[in-house]
């Protein structure tokens, strides 16, 4: 008597959450990842426009003289991206991003004057417009060290001109801004090890941990979870 036919299980593509967001420093992996998990689960991605920004590169060259404007403009873009947000989570799409909406106020508490920011703020509270919150944040957490390294690597021009204190600083309030954050669950990622870009294996990895999580808060890294 032959042994029955084995049954071969393909794996779940549909997305874990309808609306899902990376977030994390400059050269830590948002936009690759949003990417490659887009394309895993089906869903529509939504990137940041930093190339939109016509002040960012002298921003980068000088940071005190062009913080205002660049975060104005980027208010001005973020607006657009909650209206579109809306309208895809309204339409019922499964929705990937590589930005927060909050994010803005990470980067104008940290470059503007204190003079500067209250304008900004009354500003920016002009175009704020309530948007859905994301069903899960993975936050990508790296060393300005390796940040660094990385930024050197794919050497976008403008970016090479970012300083080793302020990308040291960055990091800081990233932290600090979740540490704080409990508008939806985060995932906390460690991505020094983790080359879910690269390497599939890594990526099966993440996707198991984000399949998995269940509490608010969970801090994840290669080899175990904390």
């Amino acid at each position: 008597m032959s042994a029955p036919p084995l049954t071969v299980t393909a794996p779940d593509l549909r997305p874990p959450h309808g609306y899902l967001t990376i977030e994390g420093p400059i050269g830590v992996g948002k936009t690759s990842l949003a990417r490659r998990l887009a394309q895993r689960w089906s869903m529509h991605e939504l990137l940041e426009r930093p190339q939109d920004n016509p002040f960012l590169e002298r921003f980068y060259r000088d940071t005190s003289r062009y913080a205002l404007p660049a975060q104005l403009s980027f208010a001005l873009q973020r607006a657009q991206q909650v209206q579109d947000i809306s309208a895809l989570r309204t339409a019922g799409t499964p929705l990937i991003t590589d930005f927060m909406t909050q994010k803005n106020d990470i980067f104008a508490r940290l470059t503007l004057q204190d003079d500067e920011y209250p304008l900004y703020r009354a500003l920016a509270a002009k175009l704020d417009v309530p948007g859905p919150s994301p069903d899960l944040i993975i936050y990508l957490q790296a060393s300005p060290e390796v940040l660094f390294s990385r930024i050197q690597k794919r050497a976008v021009p403008m970016e090479l001109q970012i300083s080793d204190a302020y990308l040291r600083s960055l990091c800081d309030a990233y932290n600090d801004f979740f540490y704080h954050y409990d508008g939806a669950p985060v995932l906390t990622v460690s991505a020094e090890h983790l080359n879910p870009l690269e390497s599939d294996a890594d990526l099966a990895l993440l996707v198991e941990r984000i399949e998995a999580m269940r509490g608010r808060k969970e801090f994840f890294v290669k080899g175990g979870m904390l």
